[in-house]
């Protein structure tokens, strides 16, 4: 299997699913799990010295987080119903608790935390709605924490790619720390199919090919890119959606297009 393929597990104690740390992927900012609650379950957690990114997925729920509470939060059922998410940013140091008010399934994405901003609630008109691409090349972005809200390092956004399209295409890449020109980020996607029995193929590789891998991704997979372009596919019948974690030493999202495929940009 693919050292850059995380498939899920079934559910832990707290309902996780699956998890990428720092220390089980080799780099130093970014990390990612995902819980599956079923209603009237909840469970407590600590940022401890990395901020969080709490995003609701899926179902209701409510979030407590000291003196603050979220309530009844959450309008879709599934994911591919294409409304925008509800979400909370978290500071380190902060305990907080998540309740299942149906089934949920949630995300929680990390960084090394500052204590810079205070927690707050995240709701879906405050997430901007975009599309990019054209043609084939077409997929429709939900900016949930973009560079331009406050946070100390992460960077989340949710991605919908249309059955038979490509996405992070032209291959890009940001793995050097060298802006204004791009930037050094880290980045997980957390890959959603329907319908779920579905598959979509995940290129990442270097312009020396020291690293690619060509991953077959299927219903709740989670791909790692610690460096190089990344390219995805979605074949016909099979609509992708992924959630995007990124994160490095500068907030910055500063890519570069591999120049073997950046001529289409030019057509």
């Amino acid at each position: 299997m693919s050292s850059l393929l995380v498939r899920p597990h079934s559910p832990d104690a707290e309902g996780k699913v699956l998890e990428v740390t720092p220390e089980s992927a080799g780099w130093g900012h970014v990390g990612f799990c995902v819980h599956k609650l079923t209603q009237g379950d909840k469970v407590s957690f600590e940022t401890g010295d990395r901020e969080a990114c709490v995003v609701l997925l899926t179902g209701r729920a409510t979030i407590d987080c000291g003196d603050k509470r979220w309530e009844n939060i959450g309008e879709r059922m599934d994911v591919f119903e294409k409304t925008r998410p509800y979400a909370a940013y978290l500071p380190n140091d902060t305990s907080y608790s998540v309740e299942a008010l149906t089934d949920v399934e949630v995300a929680i994405c990390s960084a090394p935390g500052k204590g810079s901003f205070k927690a707050r609630l995240i709701g879906p008109d405050q997430i901007a709605s975009t599309t990019r691409g054209e043609g084939s090349n077409v997929r429709h972005v939900h900016d949930i924490l973009p560079e331009t809200e406050d946070a100390d390092g992460l960077l989340v956004v949710e991605v919908y790619t249309p059955a038979g399209n490509w996405s992070s295409y032209p291959p890009h890449k940001h793995d050097e720390d060298n802006l204004p020109h791009e930037s050094l980020l880290e980045e997980t996607y957390y890959h959603l199919l329907n319908p779920s029995q579905g598959f979509a193929f995940h290129r990442v590789y270097t312009d020396d090919r020291s690293l690619d891998e060509t991953m077959a991704v299927e219903h709740g997979n989670c791909v790692l890119v610690p460096r190089g372009y990344h390219p995805v596919g979605a074949p016909h019948g099979y609509e992708l959606y992924y959630l995007n974690v990124m994160a490095g030493p500068k907030r910055i999202w500063k890519f570069h297009n591999d120049p073997d495929h950046e001529w289409m940009l030019k057509k």
